[in-house]
């Protein structure tokens, strides 16, 4: 089914889901599989194993498979996170769709997620189709006048070439690049993640299987969003 909608923002139900009463409960489900994790269990059977224990339901069980980590990955993708800063004068990728579907949810009052890794992640997804809502233009602006500010030399864009509009969106990017005077261009490819986890630049995503394998990274959002007071922002870490 084709993403009609105009907005990224909350589901229905989060407001209870991921209320103060049910955080403790998130908190610890957060900490028990991530202890699992780091004890080999396998994803799917712990995810089962802590979700069933709480009682959680399938958004919630989402959230925590995003929010949990081993304390081997924890540590790799701290030790290989570099400060914003670092970003000055340097060639940065990032992972198209998964920078811009996080912003576009904490712009139109999705929820968002502070992981056990310092990662801000949505629970939103594109289901291999993607379509620009009412803050996609916003998003954009926002990320160039911090990549500005920051004086990134260069800036490459990827996206999902199987996702449906990947084109539409390189080339809105290219356009918005050329009218604001950006060093920045785009492409899609069918495989991006491998691609930024083999690009000897500094990598733009909070996607926990090219965190594994990059040789550096920087978590933008997690700075970005302490400038978006209206973002709704929930800390299980």
């Amino acid at each position: 089914m084709p993403d009609t909608r105009h907005h990224r923002g909350a589901h229905p139900a989060d407001a209870q889901l991921f209320s103060e009463s049910e955080l403790p409960a998130l908190r610890a489900a957060v900490e028990e599989f991530s202890w699992l994790l780091s004890r080999g269990y396998a994803h799917l059977s712990g995810l089962k194993l802590v979700g069933d224990r709480h009682a959680l339901n399938a958004r919630q069980r989402m959230a925590l498979s995003r929010a949990a980590c081993s304390d081997q990955a924890c540590e790799s993708r701290q030790n290989k996170c570099l400060p914003l800063d670092a970003l000055a004068g340097q060639t940065i990728i990032i992972d198209g769709f998964n920078l811009m579907i996080t912003l576009e949810a904490a712009f139109s009052g999705g929820l968002l997620l502070r992981c056990r890794d310092g990662c801000i992640r949505d629970l939103a997804s594109v289901h291999g189709s993607y379509r620009a809502v009412a803050e996609t233009e916003q998003a954009l602006e926002f990320i160039g006048m911090q990549l500005h500010a920051i004086q990134t030399e260069r800036v490459i864009w990827l996206f999902d070439q199987p996702v449906s509009n990947s084109g539409r969106m390189a080339q809105r990017i290219r356009e918005l690049a050329s009218m604001r005077s950006w060093n920045w261009e785009a492409d899609t490819r069918f495989n991006p993640d491998a691609a930024i986890a083999q690009s000897p630049h500094i990598a733009i995503t909070s996607d926990s299987s090219i965190l594994d394998n990059v040789a550096q990274w920087c978590n933008v959002l997690a700075a970005w969003l302490a400038l978006l007071h209206s973002a709704w922002l929930v800390d299980l870490m």
